[in-house]
Parts: C-alpha cells; structure tokens; sequence
C-alpha cells in the first residue's frame, strides 16, 4: 500500500518542487529530496496522510518557505580557510621554491634515477609504457627502481628538510 502510495506521489511531487524551487531560490531536487524526508518521518509516526495529494502540496509550499526564510538569514563566507584558488605572492613564490629544490635534489640523485624521476614529474604526463620506452627499460622493472630513486631523494632530502624545521 504505502509503496503504491509513494509511486503515485511521485508525479505530484516533480511538478510541484519544480513550480516552487525557483521562488525558493532552491532546486527542485532538494525541494523534492526534504518533502520525502518528511512524508517518511509522517508515515513512521502517525501513518499515511489521509489526503495525500492534498498533503503534497502544502509539504512542499511549507519546505518552499522554509528555505526562502533560510536563505534570507544565511550569509556567505567571504573565504573558505581551505580555499587557496586565491594564493598570495608569497605562497606561489614558495612554491615555486619548493619545485627548484626537488628539481635540483633529482638532478643529484644517481644513475638513471634523474632520468625517471623527471619522467614521472613532466607535464606530459607520461604512462609507464612511454617511461619504459624512453628510458629503455622494461616496464616491469620501472616500480621498483621507481621505488628505489625515490627511497635515494629521501635519504637526499632528510637533512635540508630536518634543517628547517624550529626545534625547542
């Protein structure tokens, strides 16, 4: 019965968030989504609505409302903490530090680990078949000396960033 009586809803439902959304300054599918919520808390607590159609409307002209008074008294963040689309000079220009001293740190590192390592770094993007086939090593091998290189700019890079850090 109640699964007959949500499949029949459902048409009701789409038409009228549809019609009430934009007013709401909302979009129809949460209009949609918060009027289920509440015909499912309904139908736990007191049961099936005796005029469902009826109960339809007036669920999603009282969410309608609710939302347009929630949007009225909301206000946006200016900046969200994590949002660092907009980074300051300063932190592009550590960055771009950050990037030399890798790039330099690979340069020093032994014998094809610059090579790979660079490889993996490109803009290019390169797939692990191109990699092989430019370093003229097989692709099998390429995780573990991958691995390898990068255990030596580990070892490369221990000290200069043990260095930085404020101790005490």
């Amino acid at each position: 019965m109640t699964h007959d009586m949500l499949t029949a809803l459902r048409p009701l439902l789409l038409a009228e968030a549809s019609a009430e959304a934009h007013a709401a300054g909302t979009e129809p599918g949460d209009l949609e989504q918060a009027v289920w919520l509440r015909l499912l808390e309904r139908l736990e607590a007191d049961g099936p609505p005796h005029d469902p159609h009826g109960w339809v409307r007036k669920a999603v002209r009282s969410e309608a409302r609710r939302t347009r008074r929630t949007i009225s008294i909301e206000r946006p963040y200016g900046l969200e903490p994590a949002d660092d689309s907009e980074r300051g000079p300063e932190q592009i220009v550590l960055a771009a530090a950050r990037r030399r001293a890798l790039r330099e740190a690979v340069r020093r590192l032994p014998g094809r680990c610059p090579r790979l390592l660079e490889a993996l770094l490109s803009p290019r993007d390169l797939t692990y078949r191109e990699i092989a086939g430019e370093l003229g090593i097989s692709q099998g091998s390429l995780g573990p000396e991958r691995s390898r290189c990068l255990g030596c700019l580990r070892r490369l890079l221990a000290p200069e960033v043990a260095a930085r850090e404020v101790r005490g």
